[in-house]
């Protein structure tokens, strides 16, 4: 089986990647979309997106992704934690560093340490977090924040050790491909919906559908439509298979009372830290 990940290889998406499927071929790309084009083409099985981080919430990227992906469904998931280290060349001082590279989500994460010893550094995003380390030793004086694997394998030095913010930081990254999972008994469904924003009560009466069925949200948040100003696409996670009685019943009035509904994918709950 051919797995996609956000790449290259020592990323948090190839270390979430090996705990989902250890024996798969690993297929790396430079983007999400990268990820998701490799998965609605057939060149991978499935793919991962990180979607969530505790410390930073939500990778936009991946979320616009799922919802205007069309084919691509939702059928795994996996939460791996996540330790940040400053990385450099061999032999590079911490007094040298001018510019620090890392993924956008991981400079954040990495916020009150940045400003704590790096002041007056100048910030870069890359692509992803191995990509910086590949870019912090193209240069003079420059630094990247990235995994202790990375390090490893692009032959660099770890100046410092978990430097993210928070202790406990974890991501959660969702397994897409062409179909859902079958039921486990113990599952989660992901939708996204569109409510009638010029009706007073729209959204709330969305939701009480599954409060009325003692069907429990894990997440909600929201996101533009890319349509409208002022108009958001809502997306929700929810305890249950979308196969589930309750569930089915409460998506079936859903779909009656939103502008649009889709059911992105029922999938195993993830069981671990």
């Amino acid at each position: 089986m051919r797995v996609a990940f956000l790449g290259p290889a020592g990323t948090f998406g190839e270390q979430a990647a090996l705990r989902y499927a250890p024996h798969a071929e690993f297929l790396p790309f430079p983007s999400h979309a990268g990820v998701a084009a490799a998965v609605e083409s057939g060149i991978a099985a499935e793919g991962l997106l990180a979607v969530e981080n505790s410390l930073e919430g939500s990778v936009a990227e991946s979320l616009d992704i799922l919802i205007h992906g069309g084919r691509l469904r939702v059928r795994g998931e996996v939460v791996i934690p996540i330790e940040h280290c400053l990385i450099v060349p061999p032999g590079r001082l911490a007094s040298q560093i001018a510019v620090i590279f890392s993924h956008t989500n991981a400079l954040g994460q990495c916020r009150g340490f940045i400003e704590r010893c790096f002041p007056t550094a100048r910030l870069e995003p890359a692509l992803s977090t191995s990509g910086a380390v590949e870019q912090a030793i193209a240069r003079p004086d420059a630094a990247a924040i990235a995994s202790a694997r990375a390090a490893t394998l692009l032959g660099a030095e770890i100046l410092a050790h978990a430097i993210q913010d928070r202790t406990h930081n974890v991501t959660r990254f969702v397994v897409v491909g062409l179909a859902d999972a079958e039921p486990s008994g113990d599952d989660k469904t992901s939708i996204c919906f569109t409510t009638h924003h010029d009706r007073p009560g729209s959204l709330v009466a969305v939701l009480q559908e599954f409060a009325a069925r003692d069907i429990n949200l894990t997440r909600i948040e929201s996101r533009p439509s890319k349509d409208a100003l002022g108009v958001y696409v809502f997306l929700v996670d929810i305890l249950g298979h979308r196969r589930d009685l309750a569930i089915a019943e409460a998506l079936a009035v859903v779909e009656d009372k939103s502008q649009t509904l889709q059911v992105i994918g029922s999938y195993p709950r993830f069981k671990g830290t």
